[in-house]
């Protein structure tokens, strides 16, 4: 594997693959890998013939009070297991390469609606530097494909919602959230949990499947989030929002709704925020 960090050196290598025909797969990241990560990598390589990984601590995603300082930089390791997963090449920009004008003064991408609401909500400006990176990163790779994860289902559509505003030519597949053994969606971010927050987490995502239980046995969409928030509370957690919506946009579904539903919930557990969603069946 391959790495390089600016961008001429990046698009000569992708250059000299499409000129042999190759098929490009594309999975950015903010380093600090773990096996939901991997799983993109593997997912990309299915479908294409190249893979590129970006690993980019993103500063324009970090809101005030975020973990922006203190979220773990490990490429090295990183490295190997990119290399080990069979990724072909490995982009590790500075925060110059990415944003030659500085964070601060770098143009922002909206994408309206899909961001006003729970993440957006609770972390303004945070899809604002998702797009925009995302963009950016797109702009460089100039990928056939990209791999995104479920778990951030928001973020999914927010790069859906993108591609197709700017009529990008990029194909965007979506992976199945990674998880433990006892349920909790695997995050960089769960190696913050103390003991006994790490055997609390679980209740987050044993929620969601009460939840969707509950849905299906005809209860309401309001008792079933206020019950749900109360089970959070039980289990330690501080939650931002427990919700039963849309998944193809977020919005509150009908009283007969037949579209497809999704539960999301998004909590403090001591000093970290996890996230996680479930689809209903």
């Amino acid at each position: 594997m391959r790495t390089v960090s600016d961008a001429p050196s990046l698009r000569a290598a992708v250059r000299s693959w499409r000129n042999e025909g190759q098929r490009i797969g594309f999975v950015p990241t903010m380093g600090n890998l773990h096996a939901g990560h991997y799983a993109l990598i593997e997912l990309a390589r299915k479908h294409a013939d190249r893979v590129v990984a970006s690993v980019f601590v993103n500063p324009t995603q970090f809101g005030p009070g975020e973990d922006f300082a203190r979220y773990p930089r490990t490429l090295a390791q990183d490295s190997v297991g990119l290399a080990e997963h069979q990724c072909d090449l490995l982009f590790a920009p500075d925060v110059e390469t990415m944003y030659p004008f500085g964070p601060e003064h770098a143009i922002r991408i909206h994408v309206p609606e899909i961001t006003d609401t729970l993440e957006g909500a609770h972390r303004p400006g945070h899809f604002d530097g998702v797009a925009t990176v995302v963009a950016k990163l797109f702009t460089l790779v100039a990928p056939d494909l990209a791999v995104f994860g479920r778990k951030d289902w928001q973020q999914l559509l927010v790069v859906r919602r993108l591609v197709r505003e700017l009529v990008l030519p990029v194909e965007i597949l979506d992976a199945p959230t990674v998880r433990e053994p006892d349920g909790l969606a695997m995050s960089s971010r769960n190696q913050y949990l103390d003991t006994a927050q790490r055997s609390a987490a679980p209740q987050m995502h044993a929620t969601l499947e009460w939840m969707r239980e509950a849905f299906a046995e005809g209860h309401k969409r309001e008792a079933i989030e206020r019950v749900a928030w109360q089970r959070l509370e039980r289990a330690g957690f501080v939650p931002d929002y427990v919700v039963i919506r849309r998944a193809r946009d977020l919005a509150l579904p009908g009283e007969d709704d037949r579209e497809k539903l999704l539960a999301l919930a998004a909590a403090r557990l001591g000093a970290t925020r996890l996230i996680d969603n479930l689809p209903f069946d």
